[in-house]
Order: C-alpha cells, then structure tokens, then sequence
C-alpha cells in the first residue's frame, strides 16, 4: 500500500504564502539547528545542537505569530568531542551553570522577497541580546497520519562576545582561532498541534 502525501491549501496573504493557522510544535527528528564559525580565519567549523524545544504560534496575521525555542547546551556537536567538550567549558558555554538557551520573539516583520523577520531575543549564560531571524515559509503537507507539518528556514547573524562568548587564541601571524561573528541556520519542520 502507498502512501500519498498531500500539499496542505497554504492560505496567502498579500501575496505571500503561509502555513494554516495555529500552534506548531517543533519536530525535533525533522529540525536542524546549526551555527558555522569561522576557525584559524581560512575555514569554518560547523556544529549543531540535537536536543531543543520549541512552538510557533502562526496567526491571522503574519506580523502577530510568534516564537519560542529553548535548546539544551549539553547536545552541541561539532563532530569533535574534545572541541565540544571546550564548548561546553566555562571558555564558552558553561553548561553546568547555563544548561539552556532561549529565543523568544518580540514581533514580525515583513522581509524581501516573501520571506519575514521575526524580531526576538535570544538568551546565552543569562546575557539576552535581540537577534532577527530571517525566515522563509517552505510549504505545508499533510502528512501519512492526517497531521499538518510546515517547513521553515531561517537565518541569523551574532556576534558571540555579545553574549560573553570571548575566549580566543591569537594566531603567531595574524588573525584569531574562532571568528566573532557565528552564523546560526535553522531548516525547521512543525507539527500543527
């Protein structure tokens, strides 16, 4: 027996398409968050946490949805234990005293192209700082046992010493070992609750 998937009706609001509305939860088997750094100025080093939480809440209006996600720390992997081992030291994270950080949105915003900014503040070692997202709405299915799933992807940009990430190594002939600026993507599937 086969078994069909079928594109959810998105609903479309001044042109833009949108998931149905309603509260999603995050499928943490189906979501990717990410970072990328750059490492020794020529490279990037790329890592992801596997163990999170998260709802968005899609409204009538697009600019009124919202979003939280909390991510266990503990779940970091950069394919290296003993860089993920540094990472979770007091040099960065600091897991033991700082288990989880937070996003949660503050408002939504219209971006380019159809995509939205969504406005939040993400919380690290209790420093919040805001971050915008920009997100992009990749479809609607219903899925093999009737549930409605969404896709979603989104992106961000944070300086990590903003949030009291600040340990680094000068390098002999210039440069540092881990870059400021960490790139966060995020390829999201929700489940409508």
């Amino acid at each position: 027996m086969s078994t069909t998937i079928q594109h959810t009706p998105a609903r479309t609001v001044d042109g833009v398409e949108l998931p149905p509305v309603g509260t999603y939860a995050l499928d943490e088997s189906h979501t990717h968050i990410g970072f990328t750094a750059r490492h020794l100025v020529v490279s990037k080093t790329r890592g992801r946490f596997s163990s999170f939480r998260g709802t968005l809440a899609i409204a009538e209006d697009p600019l009124a949805s919202s979003v939280e996600v909390e991510i266990d720390i503990a779940s970091v992997d950069s394919r290296d234990e003993k860089r993920d081992g540094h990472l979770l030291s007091p040099d960065f994270f600091d897991v033991e005293h700082y288990p989880t950080m937070t996003y949660r949105s503050t408002g939504v915003r219209h971006g380019d192209k159809g995509r939205f900014v969504v406005d939040g503040e993400l919380t690290v070692r209790d420093v919040t700082r805001p971050v915008e997202l920009v997100v992009e709405f990749d479809g609607a299915v219903t899925d093999p046992w009737g549930g409605t799933r969404a896709g979603f992807t989104a992106k961000a940009e944070v300086n990590r010493e903003d949030f009291g990430l600040t340990w680094n190594q000068v390098l002999e002939g210039g440069g540092v070992v881990v870059g400021k600026t960490v790139t966060i993507e995020i390829e999201a599937e929700a489940i409508l609750q």
